[in-house]
């Protein structure tokens, strides 16, 4: 993707909407859609690497109430022809077409690789990638295991799975992930070892993720640099690359 001087990337993850309640979570998600109508007059591409909402489940004709002001902001961007780009975090594992059907954003389950004028960038989420974090993995795989996903849609009602996916969002957390936000040093945050790994496959210039909701910039060598985008809870952080440089910035 190339895009014209002027224009910007823009990167944003962990919102976590509806919790620890929708009533609670209001002003954030109205000083979300604000930002989001504020970067949108230079925005080449929007880029949200999950957990947008505390816990998102889509049954066949089900998603959960609320968020209009955030989706229908998106639905504006989207259709005005600024793509958007969403990456699943592990509180809304459970994406099935909604995105793209309603509002033409594709959705990615797994870390992607971009380049943006020549400038390469592997984008993810973070969840359950590098070392440790083993309960989560184990818990990961059955949550996106089809047959897990079936019978919970089959046999629990809407109103009642909404319900215990949220309670289980905030309470759980080896499902939250996100109880630790505090730096842990280089050698102990398993995405700085999880990108450190990759770059000795492929280089690239740029290794974004969230799930941490710890704003961090840290250089990698070899003219790498790992960053982690924070959230929007605590910090308001976001990131943006010009076509020459990254920077995370403060809403």
């Amino acid at each position: 993707m190339n895009f014209q001087k002027g224009k910007k990337i823009y990167f944003a993850s962990d919102n976590h909407l509806g919790a620890p309640s929708s009533e609670a979570s209001l002003p954030r998600e109205k000083k979300f859609v604000a930002w989001l109508d504020h970067i949108k007059q230079d925005a080449a591409a929007i880029f949200l690497l999950g957990d947008l909402f505390d816990f998102w489940m889509e049954y066949r004709k089900v998603i959960p109430k609320g968020f209009t002001r955030t989706l229908g902001k998106l639905a504006e961007i989207s259709d005005s022809g600024i793509p958007i780009f969403y990456f699943v975090g592990n509180h809304d594992l459970w994406m099935n077409g909604y995105f793209e059907e309603e509002l033409n954003i594709p959705v990615y389950h797994k870390p992607q690789e971009f380049t943006f004028n020549n400038t390469r960038f592997f984008i993810g989420h973070g969840d359950g990638l590098g070392p440790g974090d083993k309960g989560y993995k184990r818990m990961k795989k059955v949550f996106t295991n089809p047959v897990c996903k079936w019978l919970f849609k089959r046999l629990i009602h809407p109103d009642f799975g909404m319900r215990l996916g949220h309670y289980l969002s905030v309470k759980n957390k080896m499902i939250s992930g996100d109880d630790d936000a505090k730096f842990l040093g280089e050698e102990n945050e398993w995405l700085v070892q999880y990108s450190k790994r990759k770059l000795e496959e492929k280089h690239h210039d740029y290794f974004v993720f969230g799930h941490r909701h710890l704003p961090l910039d840290i250089d990698l060598g070899n003219n790498a640099r790992y960053i982690n985008l924070g959230d929007w809870i605590s910090h308001y952080t976001y990131g943006v690359f010009d076509g020459d440089n990254f920077e995370l910035k403060e809403y």
